[in-house]
């Protein structure tokens, strides 16, 4: 009887214990997210850091916020991009100061990002961009600003652009455990760190090509931006001249070597205060939080559709993942508000499974012929996340955005040898019938099985090939010709007939607006971003594993995250881009 009474007495008390702190963790949840409206005072310097990573939405992240290493609320690209619009017409805003401090963010966004600071300068306002070390893809960005500056001690890289890959045949070959691939179009490398140590010829042929063209872009903006012409630029990359900041200085990459405290000397400067006093920093968050972003006027609507990461089967939780019925919902949602004029779906996907691109696009054309659909692509919209495109009245990309890559692949793993040589297991049982088993790791597919699972990719294969005929209105044979699995940029893609315009997010939405003849409209967002508290219960979980794993990996995190990938095509044919590329 005491025995029970103890027990009893121990579970209430875990009991009180567990609800005291979760509404202690909500609480502190709850202060961490919290965002007080702030007021913008006059005379104000709107900080802008390159380091930060924008997403298609706003980030609400609960984790980072009650770990304190890292914001609770970060706006969306979009969004970011319509704060700093806003700020060039606020009186309260004169500048902008751009710290330079690396860019985790995409060709595309970036240039997306560089686009409304060169329209912020239109208002004659300034930019002024200052860092210590400028990696090029965050010089890129710097070159914006009417002036840039670089610490006397500091460095930019001006070396050219490399693409690498990571191969893991030899780690498949050690460890006894054989991919049987099945793929369509020459050109479809996805699979190759599978089943190659090195690029074949055709990846190489085509990652020349496009590197060739985001390279050629980039000198473009900044010998524009700098007023040096694109070939001294390059012989600057191509004989490593920019070695010291003295460098940088002498072949006029940069106006000026300064350190901190002179860029606030000059800040004060440009906004007319005494050297005494404290220049008005405002950062992105704070100006977000202190400005009111109209949605527009009227009844009619455009609804935004933003559609980022893997494309997967199913329904999904996680930020950043394209779940097929998570998107039938959000689509079918736009398509039957009859307030609803324009559907304008952002695309930033290298793609994913198949059948799930497959049925997203069903339900954009069944959209489409009630009103229309225009794409905006980010910095990816390649295979899956071209199939889910290929649809629509009208398609926008960055000149840098990679695209393209209309092919399909299947992988399926051999594991018998690495169970039983490595780990001492076996594998034995019965079936009903033939292929009751098709799939097993245990043991290698059949000839038989394989022309099964063949003909499933090439079947794919010729249906991804025909909704592009469709939706962009092109002969058979010229599809199949640009298709093959090949990535094309931006620019490329418009010549090849895949893209109609190079822009983005803006002018897409702008015209979106023109074809629903909307001369006044409302912006809606799909899908909703999620009530933290509520998500935070859902995903704590993942999100502490998450978060734990990539502190402790560190650079390592996209080589795991790879091989995670390469576990999760285990069976199910894929319409995905080559393993994304690191530049």
């Amino acid at each position: 009887m005491r025995f029970f009474k103890v027990f009893l007495a121990s579970l209430l008390a875990f009991i009180v214990f567990t609800i005291i702190c979760f509404l202690v963790l909500t609480v502190m949840i709850g202060r961490a997210l919290t965002s007080e409206k702030v007021n913008i005072s006059p005379n104000g310097v709107l900080v802008l850091e390159t380091g930060q990573a924008y997403k298609e939405q706003k980030l609400v992240n609960p984790i980072g916020a009650l770990l304190r290493d890292e914001p609770g609320e970060v706006p969306g690209l979009y969004q970011t991009i319509r704060l700093i619009g806003n700020a060039a017409t606020d009186d309260n805003i004169k500048g902008i100061y751009l710290k330079v401090n690396g860019n985790p963010n995409g060709f595309a966004s970036t240039e997306e990002l560089r686009d409304a600071l060169l329209r912020f300068r239109r208002s004659g306002k300034f930019v002024v961009a200052y860092g210590e070390v400028m990696e090029q893809s965050a010089y890129y960005l710097a070159t914006a600003a009417d002036k840039v500056y670089l610490n006397p001690k500091g460095a930019v890289d001006f070396t050219g652009f490399s693409s690498q890959l990571t191969f893991l045949k030899g780690t498949l070959e050690k460890l006894e455990i054989k991919p049987e691939i099945f793929y369509c179009g020459k050109f479809k490398s996805a699979t190759e760190p599978l089943r190659e140590t090195q690029m074949t010829e055709a990846n190489r042929v085509q990652t020349t090509q496009f590197l060739g063209e985001l390279y050629s872009n980039f000198l473009t903006g900044v010998g524009k931006a700098r007023h040096i012409d694109t070939a001294t630029l390059h012989g600057y990359a191509n004989e490593n001249l920019i070695q010291e900041p003295a460098d940088a200085l002498k072949y006029k990459l940069v106006d000026g070597l300064k350190y901190d405290d002179e860029i606030v000397a000059e800040l004060q400067g440009k906004t007319g205060i005494k050297p005494d006093e404290k220049v008005n920093l405002v950062s992105l968050g704070k100006y977000n939080n202190g400005t009111t972003l109209s949605d527009g006027s009227g009844d009619n609507k455009i609804a935004l559709i933003y559609a980022q990461g893997d494309i997967v089967g199913g329904e999904s939780e996680r930020d950043n993942i394209i779940a097929s019925e998570n998107y039938i919902r959000e689509i079918r949602k736009a398509r039957q508000d009859k307030d609803v004029k324009a559907i304008l779906f952002r695309v930033n996907s290298g793609g994913g499974s198949a059948l799930a691109s497959e049925v997203i696009w069903r339900e954009l054309s069944l959209a489409k012929k009630v009103k229309p659909v225009v794409v905006s692509m980010g910095d990816y919209a390649a295979s899956g996340g071209y199939y889910i495109s290929c649809m629509a009245d009208s398609i926008f990309a960055e000149p840098n955005t990679l695209t393209g890559s209309i092919g399909v692949f299947g992988v399926m793993f051999n594991m018998q040898d690495f169970f039983k040589n490595k780990l001492g297991v076996t594998f034995d049982g019965v079936k009903t019938a033939q292929y009751a088993d098709l799939g097993s790791v245990g043991r290698p597919l059949t000839e038989g099985e394989k022309r099964f699972i063949q003909n499933g990719v090439d079947s794919t294969y010729a249906s991804f090939k025909s909704r592009v005929v469709a939706g962009r209105k092109l002969d058979a044979a010229i599809v199949d010709s640009i298709a093959q699995g090949r990535v094309w940029s931006g620019l490329e893609a418009q010549k090849l007939g895949l893209v109609d315009r190079i822009g983005g997010i803006t002018e897409a939405l702008a015209c979106a607006a023109r074809l629903a003849k909307l001369s006044e409209y409302r912006l809606r967002e799909y899908p909703e971003v999620k009530d933290p508290v509520s998500k935070l219960m859902k995903t704590v979980g993942a999100d502490v594993s998450t978060h734990m794993v990539k502190k402790e990996l560190g650079v390592n995190y996209e080589l795991y995250q790879q091989i995670k990938d390469m576990q999760a095509m285990h069976g199910d044919i894929q319409a995905r881009m080559p393993f994304k590329y690191s530049f």
